[in-house]
Formats: C-alpha cells, sequence, structure tokens
C-alpha cells in the first residue's frame, strides 16, 4: 500500500476528520461555558477530562453515522493515528502542572498544545488544510499568551468556534482530494 492510499483511508474512515473536529468543538465550546459561568477550575477539568474522551466519542459517532470506525488490523496510518491522539492528554497534563497561581493561561496554552498536534494530521491525512488549523491555533494561543489579555474563557470559546466552522471545509477538501484521486485512476 503506497502511502497517498493510506493517507485515503484515513479520509475516507474519519470524512476527513470532519466528526473528530465537531466532537473536539463540542468539548471546547462545553470547557469554555464552564468557565464562562461556572468557574475556572471546573472549565481545566472539562477541557482535561473532556480531551480524554473525545477519540471514544468520535468513534461512537462515527459508528452511529453507519461508517466503519476503525482502521484495519495492521494499516500502516493505525500507529501514527494513536500516537497522535496520545500527544494531547499528556501536554495537557503539563499545561495543568503549569497553572499553579495562573489559571489565565490555560486556554492560551492548552491552544498551543492542541494546535501543534494537529501538524502530524498534515501527514496523517495528507491534507494540507490541517496546518492552517494548527497554525492558527499556535498562532492565536501564542498572542493570548504573551500579548493580548482577554477574558479567561476567550481561548477556549475561540477555539470551540474555529474547530465546528473548520469541520465543514476539511470534510470538502476530504472529498475532493478523494475524488480527483480516484478520477486519477480510471
Amino acid at each position: 500500500m503506497s502511502i497517498a492510499e493510506a493517507q485515503g483511508d484515513v479520509r475516507r474512515l474519519y470524512a476527513g476528520g470532519f466528526y473528530g473536529q465537531l466532537v473536539s468543538g463540542a468539548v471546547w465550546l462545553v470547557a469554555a461555558a464552564v468557565a464562562t459561568w461556572v468557574s475556572p477550575p471546573a472549565a481545566v477539568a472539562t477541557l482535561f477530562f473532556g480531551g480524554v474522551l473525545i477519540f471514544p466519542v468520535t468513534t461512537l459517532v462515527i459508528r452511529l453515522s453507519g461508517r466503519p470506525a476503525s482502521l484495519p488490523a495492521g494499516h500502516p496510518m493505525a500507529a501514527l493515528a494513536m500516537q497522535i491522539a496520545f500527544t494531547v492528554p499528556i501536554g495537557l497534563v503539563v499545561v495543568v502542572a503549569m497553572l499553579a497561581g495562573h489559571v489565565e493561561l490555560f486556554f492560551p496554552a492548552s491552544m498551543v498544545i492542541v494546535g501543534a498536534h494537529y501538524l502530524p494530521f498534515v501527514f496523517l491525512y495528507g491534507m494540507r488544510l490541517f496546518a492552517v488549523l494548527s497554525g492558527t491555533m499556535v498562532v492565536i494561543g501564542f498572542l493570548l499568551l504573551f500579548w493580548l489579555p482577554v477574558p479567561f474563557a476567550f481561548g477556549g470559546w475561540f477555539t470551540g468556534v474555529l474547530l465546528v466552522i473548520l469541520a465543514f471545509p476539511l470534510r470538502a477538501a476530504a472529498h475532493s482530494l478523494d475524488d480527483t484521486t480516484s478520477s486519477r485512476g480510471r
């Protein structure tokens, strides 16, 4: 199997990341809502534990949509997908550890960690649009960390909306790439 074929399998299975982006966006929006109306510590717990559930919930949503929910055993991209999935909870442990007295840094630091985690998706899916998502989250996260004082929940709201909005062009780009690839193979 070629790399392009393996990437096509990932794009088709996960609809270009569509389901995962919607689930991730929902988790960030819930965490932002908790930050806005409950408390910053509750928002930290919400994003951390919600983030741990993103992959299983995404898998459930994919199954409910009637699609296969995992790559076949031995697929060359399966291990990479799993490794990428584990980077965020590990990174968020570091973010939580650094918060001592600086809870306002939580969402921006989480944006940088999660944004960086999207960079290998460019290869995993064979889609450059993930570089745009990654870069946007990292750059805005850095700006919020160092130069733009904003209310605590702002980074959560921004990221949640960004993920939900970008889910749709990611799905469209995946369909377009697959259509182009399949028409070349004819």
